[in-house]
């Protein structure tokens, strides 16, 4: 499909990127022509706040950097390109030697947290810090954190089934059953992918298009609606 326009931009998801394409390439060859940013945080808990209507919202606090380049990595020596940032103080006796050269490098104290953004607006140099002064109320972020792990679990918990009910009819110890697999005499085995219970969560899940209410620039703190992955001080990703 050929376009007689010299360039066909369209808003992106988040209203502030946007795409391009020349006449001649396909549907699928867009490229973003501004590059997203990002950081680090840590989950402080959940609350909520009213807005200018007095309707209650639940929100999520996130402590927000400050984060730290500790590498900058170019297509030229790398093969790509990609910002490093690092975020929480780690005591030196607990980091490896080839960590402290690394950070040492960067003239920054040991840290417990290296993300690696392969998109990032600004151009960024060694050492330079990211702060959260980089969002601002009214922005769109993705969030990415790692779920609360519950262990071994059953259909019912982890997939949502009703249970085989039906207790009046000899069902005395099946309320909380799988049921049948489905498989009889052939195929004699059971599906793979079937739902069947096993470990639930801790796992990495992602949160897209978390409205920012508030920043305190002062403390490093982000205010988003909404909830986010994880437990009270958990490590997680903010993408802007």
């Amino acid at each position: 499909m050929i376009i007689n326009q010299t360039f066909l931009s369209l808003p992106s998801r988040k209203g502030e990127e946007c795409l391009e394409r020349s006449p001649t390439a396909s549907m699928d060859s867009y490229k973003l022509i501004k590059k997203m940013s990002g950081i680090i945080g840590k989950k402080v808990g959940m609350t909520s706040i009213f807005d200018e209507t007095g309707k209650n919202i639940p929100c999520t606090v996130i402590e927000a950097g400050p984060c730290v380049v500790t590498q900058v990595k170019s297509v030229e020596t790398d093969g790509y390109a990609a910002v490093q940032l690092a975020y929480d103080e780690k005591k030196e006796k607990n980091t490896s030697g080839p960590l402290k050269g690394h950070f040492a490098k960067a003239g920054t104290t040991p840290k417990k947290k290296l993300v690696e953004f392969t998109t990032f607006q600004d151009q960024k140099s060694l050492g330079d810090t990211v702060t959260v002064e980089l969002f601002a109320a009214g922005d769109f972020v993705d969030v990415v954190g790692t779920s609360k792990g519950k262990g071994f679990q059953g259909v019912v918990k982890r997939h949502g089934f009703g249970g085989v009910g039906m207790a009046t009819h000899g069902q005395h110890n099946r309320l909380r059953a799988p049921g049948s697999l489905g498989a009889s005499s052939w195929p004699s085995r059971v599906f793979k992918g079937m739902r069947m219970a096993g470990q639930t969560g801790n796992s990495r899940v992602k949160v897209q298009n978390l409205e920012v209410l508030k920043v305190y620039n002062e403390q490093n703190l982000l205010v988003v609606k909404g909830s986010i992955p994880g437990a009270k001080g958990s490590f997680v990703i903010i993408d802007k």
